[in-house]
Order: structure tokens, then sequence, then C-alpha cells
């Protein structure tokens, strides 16, 4: 706001706001932020263009704007889509035509809104782009989503690395569920354990009398991490 007050104290306001009127009111449509700026700005007029709306054209429009912002993050264009859905009983068919956009980029982003929101916040903030946000969700086990996210981030892993990694994760999942392995509480408990001591994906595999501790590691940089937890030196 206060970036968008020094241009309009250098500039003056280039765009009129859009206002409805509401009793012996007006009620801003669409330029919220650009009045606020010419407040902080100290003007005492806005240019403004006086239109009848009713409440539904209003949000419809007032969302469309919103979706015209430069720095609009994918959570946000996603959030936005999902107000029309809802609000306004659009299709993703209807937006894609009304926005110009594709049904995919429509739909793409919409699914992004099925991350937990731990991880929809570090995609809101740039920490995970969207590419990694919509190769999470292939994730069979979503409870994992967020470990996978923050491993991500760890080991500043590109889409094509965590896409890998995914197919790793996948196919214990389905191997795991094939055998029907039910591991005791306290295995379990021993194996969250080790995975926040070690910031990785650990499993014990337990059989009659001996068993075997499984470290997973992603990148050259990864393995000697862990072997200097381990203090493991070289010879």
């Amino acid at each position: 706001i206060e970036e968008l007050a020094q241009s309009i104290k250098e500039h003056g306001i280039i765009q009129p706001i859009v206002v409805r009127k509401k009793g012996s009111k007006y009620e801003i449509v669409v330029g919220e932020r650009r009045y606020r700026a010419a407040k902080l700005a100290n003007l005492e007029e806005v240019p403004a263009i006086v239109k009848e709306m009713s409440d539904e054209q209003m949000m419809e429009v007032a969302i469309l704007e919103n979706l015209q912002r430069e720095d609009l993050t994918p959570i946000e264009e996603a959030e936005a889509y999902q107000s029309l859905i809802e609000k306004l009983n659009f299709t993703q068919e209807d937006l894609a035509k009304r926005l110009g956009k594709s049904r995919p980029h429509i739909t793409n982003h919409i699914r992004l809104l099925q991350l937990p929101e731990e991880v929809r916040k570090l995609v809101n903030d740039g920490s995970l782009s969207m590419g990694h946000g919509r190769t999470l969700l292939g994730l069979k086990n979503k409870r994992r989503i967020p470990e996978l996210a923050n491993k991500v981030i760890k080991h500043s892993l590109n889409v094509r690395q965590l896409e890998n990694l995914i197919k790793e994760y996948n196919s214990e999942v389905s191997r795991e569920t094939s055998k029907k392995v039910n591991k005791d509480i306290f295995v379990q408990a021993k194996e969250t354990q080790l995975r926040e001591y070690f910031g990785t994906n650990v499993q014990i595999r337990k059989s009659k009398n001996k068993g075997k501790i499984e470290i997973e590691f992603y990148s050259e940089e990864d393995l000697e991490r862990i072997l200097e937890i381990l203090k493991v030196e070289e010879e």
C-alpha cells in the first residue's frame, strides 16, 4: 500500500475505482487498494465510476478484478476460482471461457486446495512451487505430505526429484499393503523417533529374532549429513 500511495502522490490515480450506490453512500466494488492508498497519500478526491450492480454481480466483478493482480499466488488464484464456483455456481468450464484460461489450468489450481493447510501456506509464501504442490498430491499416503514437503525444502529437491521420491514412497506403500505388515506400537514409536532424529524416512524391519534399520538419503550431501550424525569418519 505504501508503494502504491507514493506512486499516486507522483502520478495521481490513473484508473478510476468502481463503486455502486448503497442507500445514501457508495460501496467500493473495484479498487479498494487504490482507495486506501489515496487516503494514505492524503488525496481529498478519488475518481470513481458509478455502476448499478446486484450483490451477485458485485461479488463476481470483485473476484475477477482480484484475479488480475500480478502478485497473485497459485493458492490465492485457486481460492478465487473456488469462490466463483461455490458462490456463483460457475462450472470449471464456465470459468475457463470467461477468463480465457484452459480448463486444465483451472483444474490444476483448484486441486492445490486439497493440500493440507500447512503445505498450502508453503506454496503461498513461495517456499514450494505450484509444480511441487501438484506433485505432492500424487502421494498415496496423504498423511505424509507435510513430511515430504519439508524434505523438499530442506534438500532443495526439484519437481523431477520429488516425482522419483514419491514413486519410491508409493511403491513402499504398495509393498506394505500387500504384505499386510502390522508393526507393533513399540516399533512404530521408535520409527517416529528415528525419523525426527535423522530428518528423513527410517524403516525398522523386524523378523523373529533379528531385523534391520533402513535410513533413506536422497543425495551425496544428504548421505554426508547422515554420516555426520552417526559420527562415521572416512578412513
